[in-house]
């Protein structure tokens, strides 16, 4: 017998998952924590959840593609990419269009609200990332780059498999 973190006795051949040291766990959590910081802001200034924000943030890099592009880019589930288009236009800040080339495929983008919002939100958003980046040197920020694209880069080939 062995025992778990919180001292319960557990089977010698039963795994035992260290949450606090398990990955994938650590990524999700670091993730929420940086996003919600800067998500209270926009939030409070602009009434944007975190899904609008970021569907918002895909659609000023990449106008003009599908919804489920924005759901691929920022590996958001669909319903809750489509709930935030569905409050984004609303409010006016994205446009639904039908695409030139295929009358059957629509197309998103900001519109010139949307541009508004994204001109004042995209800057604090940089603002965060400075300030988190700035507890590691600059080859720390280096190697955290090349990291960060081996893991992503790994789970593309998983989920290509």
């Amino acid at each position: 017998m062995k025992k778990n973190a919180q001292g319960k006795r557990i089977a010698a051949d039963q795994a035992i998952l260290e949450l606090e040291q398990f990955l994938p766990y650590r990524l999700s959590v670091l993730s929420n924590t940086a996003s919600r910081a800067i998500a209270d802001l926009y939030e409070s200034r602009y009434g944007l959840s975190i899904a609008e924000w970021r569907t918002m943030a895909v659609l000023g890099s990449y106008d003009g593609i599908a919804a489920r592009e924005v759901a691929e880019r920022t590996a958001m589930d669909k319903v809750a990419v489509s709930r935030a288009l569905a409050r984004l236009i609303a409010d006016g800040r994205v446009r639904r269009r039908t695409a030139e080339h295929d009358k059957r495929r629509s197309v998103l983008g900001l519109t010139a609200k949307g541009w508004k919002v994204y001109a004042e939100v995209a800057p604090l958003a940089l603002e965060h990332e400075k300030r988190l980046l700035s507890h590691l040197n600059a080859e720390e920020r280096r190697w955290l780059a090349h990291i960060l694209d081996r893991l992503w880069q790994a789970e593309l080939e998983e989920i290509a498999k």
